[in-house]
């Protein structure tokens, strides 16, 4: 038989290996499927399940729906985006030359860096605070005692309303020192320069005159008024008793003014703050 050679040309389909699997897949029942799809996910942490009516409703919902939607939805969450979207122009002077922290970040910089780090404020009790400024003072050991039961004694309010006898007896039976109360005196006279201004006061006349007293010879003429008021006339003040001031201190109506505006503004409560 004699050879020949010809030329054919034929139409065929080749599967790619994709292909081949979902048609396997097609062919699985039901349940064998669900129970693939499990193990696939299972085995391959880059797949994700996903609802499909879902995102088919997602993709069927008008620009404009959506959009509303997304409006209504939002709830403020501390984020920094949330955060750029405020006009804090009311909040800036003008001429500010600081720039702002998000104005400075790569668009790169890791979503670590989105979390806010909210500032504690540290703050010192009263009685710390004494204490650091005590540790300034030139003081004898047995200074040092009487101090701290003084600074001990003070309320909240800034004020000793303790009794220089009864610190006295503090000092003997819980401390051992002998004492008297013209050296706790000395002792608080002390501390009444510390911050501050008007701590360590037995009463809110004392407290108020050790704060003008803070302004030394030189301050401006209502509160050297004021001084002399709270001095001689406390009772009247407090019971608002003008025009017996003014007649008393032989000063103007406009003085009297100037003197009170001066005393208002002291802390009553130098420990409260």
């Amino acid at each position: 038989m004699a050879l020949s050679q010809t030329i054919q040309q034929k139409l065929m389909q080749k599967l790619s290996p994709q292909q081949i699997q979902l048609m396997k897949l097609l062919q699985i029942p039901t349940a064998n499927l669900e129970e693939r799809i499990k193990e696939e996910l299972e085995e391959n942490p880059a797949l994700e399940e996903s609802n499909e009516e879902d995102a088919q409703d997602d993709l069927e919902l008008p620009a404009e729906e959506y959009d509303a939607q997304q409006e209504d939805e939002f709830e403020p969450d501390g984020s920094e985006q949330e955060y750029e979207n405020i006009d804090i122009s009311e909040y800036v002077s003008e001429g500010d030359d600081e720039i702002a922290d998000y104005k400075l970040r790569s668009d790169g910089y890791q979503e670590a860096e989105d979390k806010q780090n909210i500032p504690f404020k540290v703050e010192s009790s009263l009685h710390e605070t004494l204490k650091t400024q005590l540790g300034m003072l030139s003081l004898s050991d047995k200074e040092s005692v009487i101090a701290e039961q003084i600074i001990g004694s003070i309320d909240d309010d800034g004020y000793l309303r303790r009794e220089l006898a009864s610190i006295v007896n503090d000092l003997a039976f819980r401390q051992n020192i002998d004492s008297n109360e013209q050296e706790v005196e000395l002792i608080i006279e002390k501390i009444q320069q510390f911050d501050p201004a008007g701590i360590c006061a037995r009463d809110l006349q004392e407290c108020l005159l050790l704060q003008l007293g803070r302004l030394g010879p030189d301050a401006e003429a209502p509160a050297q008024v004021a001084i002399r008021i709270l001095t001689r006339y406390f009772d009247e003040f407090t019971k608002k008793h003008y025009e017996k001031i003014q007649r008393g201190l032989g000063i103007t109506e406009q003085q009297l003014k100037s003197a009170i505006g001066a005393i208002i503004r002291l802390n009553p409560k130098p420990g409260g703050g």
